[in-house]
């Protein structure tokens, strides 16, 4: 199996830590080129295609970023599972995993660099960071960007920038996006208002698996629209500045909810837990919105720190192509279903349970008895 080390292991920035990062899970930069001289990937034909390839693959193998990769293949040499796999953790697009001949892919060792080659533009650089850090994605993708830069010519106008296949790319060709894990704004029933206010501040709010997809287990993708007329800095400080609203707004949402509804948001807790530990049989959808809320539940001190890798792991690899891949066959979703409640109760046991006691008020007893008086004490 061509991709056989992303089983069994996840990145590093695919594991987040406490703090800031316990709502923005994970940062990325891409960058969209196209070489001069060569139709676009959507209007070249196969022979068009396999000369960028030719072209590009040798000098994505010359990178600094490259020297030790995990994996620079042809799209066609991929199996279905491992493509899926792929679009999973995020390395490749759902359109670029079904892309054939002509089409191909660089992962770094680390898999914080992957370069995509032949999916709508002839490349599109990506760097991956944990947490909220878009400077430093900035710079790998910058300096992968200066290295191809210097090797080949690519399709620039003075007028307009970088030219792309899709107009709202031209310009920089720079997309920065976060991933935030919003569980508080959900349950508050905030979501709809931020997501709105988001898209008129010139944004987009894609779900896990971007475009089109659903916001599962409570996260969300936030990404600048238009790189035209704009710098790559003032892109950054724009989508910067909104995300950390969005980090105030669900750290006051939790609050809230910690204040308003601590019995319900520990009972939530409570039931995940109980659900995800015992367990024989749970589908994706599911899965992945349960450990939602016992990620909430670690923020909110009723759930031990200790568990929160697990929960991050458990995130990407209790997905079906990650379940195929391990066994390396084909599942039908029932045998998919039974081996995810096998994962998630074996990589939880013995961990911390929830403990709500910190934070859920005992009832009010009208005959006070409820708590002792300083008297009592």
């Amino acid at each position: 199996m061509i991709v056989g080390k992303l089983i069994g292991s996840t990145a590093d920035w695919m594991c987040s830590a406490s703090g800031e990062s316990s709502v923005v899970m994970s940062s990325r930069l891409r960058l969209a080129r196209n070489l001069a001289g060569h139709a676009f990937p959507t209007w070249a034909d196969k022979n068009e295609r396999q000369k960028v390839y030719d072209e590009v693959i040798p000098a994505v193998r010359s990178l600094q970023a490259l020297r030790e990769p995990l994996v620079i293949d042809g799209m066609d040499n991929f199996s279905m599972i491992e493509k899926q796999l792929l679009v999973e953790q995020h390395l490749v697009s759902r359109e670029h995993a079904a892309k054939g001949p002509g089409s191909g892919v660089a992962i770094s060792g680390d898999r914080g660099v992957s370069i995509l080659v032949n999916e709508e533009d002839h490349l599109r650089i990506q760097a991956f960071s944990a947490g909220f850090d878009l400077v430093s994605v900035w710079e790998v993708v910058a300096a992968v960007d200066d290295a191809l830069e210097a090797g080949m010519a690519f399709a620039y106008s003075s007028d307009f920038g970088y030219l792309t296949a899709c107009p709202t790319n031209v310009g920089t060709g720079m997309r920065a996006s976060a991933m935030l894990h919003l569980p508080g704004l959900v349950l508050g029933e905030q979501i709809n208002q931020i997501v709105q206010a988001v898209g008129k501040l010139g944004l987009a709010v894609r779900g896990l698996y971007g475009e089109g997809t659903e916001a599962l287990g409570n996260l969300f993708q936030i990404s600048n629209q238009m790189t035209l007329g704009e710098s790559e800095a003032e892109i950054m400080a724009r989508l910067g500045k909104v995300i950390r609203q969005i980090i105030e707004h669900e750290q006051n949402a939790r609050a809230s909810l910690l204040e308003r509804k601590s019995r319900m948001v520990a009972d939530n807790v409570g039931r995940a837990y109980g659900i995800l530990t015992n367990t024989y049989s749970i589908a994706s959808k599911e899965a992945l919105n349960l450990l939602s809320v016992i990620r909430l539940g670690i923020e909110l001190e009723m759930v031990p720190e200790e568990i929160r890798k697990t929960v991050d792991e458990l995130m990407v690899w209790t997905q079906p192509a990650h379940l195929q891949a391990k066994e390396e066959r084909k599942l039908s979703s029932e045998d998919r279903d039974g081996l995810r409640a096998d994962l998630i109760r074996e990589r939880l046991k013995g961990l911390g349970k929830p403990d709500a006691g910190k934070v859920v008020e005992p009832p009010d007893d009208p005959a006070g008895r409820g708590k002792q008086s300083k008297k009592d004490e």
